[in-house]
């Protein structure tokens, strides 16, 4: 079974969650593309990473999710994201929790670069379907509408995430729209 990125949950509020991640570390690369193709594209250059291509020629377990951002001048924050055609998507695997930046095997190739995501708040929102701009867009404007009624307020862009494999049935897929939060007052 692959492992999971883990995280706790502390508060649901109905459609999203608001999770706290440990720091980890993550696999990533940057490719120009549209919201579909980026992943796909980047995809090979990870698996590649995580299949040997690496100082060490070790291979690496898959984990869940893959994560997608807009790349900007702002770090990642997140699993996966994704916005505007003929963008530059930044896209991660998450290396399984016993890695750390020092103890991953150093990419090969130049287009994998390896960092330590910091721990984080993050409000996350749970689907299933299509990895489309259009589904994602759809998902993200639903929570950062939910996030403004929670009064959660979010700290740089959203990113996406998804959970399985290619051949799963659309209908079955697990995708998330998550967004790092500024850290709620604990009642």
């Amino acid at each position: 079974m692959t492992e999971q990125q883990p995280y706790d949950v502390f508060r649901s509020d109905g459609r999203f969650e608001v999770r706290r991640y440990p720091a980890h570390v993550v696999a990533e690369t940057t490719v120009s593309g549209d919201f579909e193709s980026a992943g796909n594209r980047a995809f090979r250059y990870l698996f590649g990473y995580i299949s040997g291509q690496n100082a060490d020629r070790r291979s690496i377990e898959m984990t869940s999710p893959v994560v997608q951002s807009a790349s900007r001048s702002i770090a990642m924050t997140a699993p996966v994201t994704q916005s505007a055609a003929g963008a530059d998507f930044t896209v991660a695997f998450v290396l399984p929790t016993d890695f750390s930046e020092a103890s991953a095997p150093l990419p090969t190739r130049s287009e994998v670069s390896l960092r330590t995501v910091p721990a984080r708040v993050v409000a996350a929102l749970r689907y299933t379907g299509r990895w489309t701009a259009a589904t994602y867009d759809k998902h993200r404007s639903e929570l950062m509408s939910a996030l403004a009624g929670a009064s959660l307020t979010p700290v740089g862009e959203p990113w996406f995430a998804r959970f399985d494999p290619p051949y799963t049935p659309w209908f079955l897929r697990r995708n998330e729209v998550l967004v790092q939060v500024a850290e709620p007052a604990l009642p």
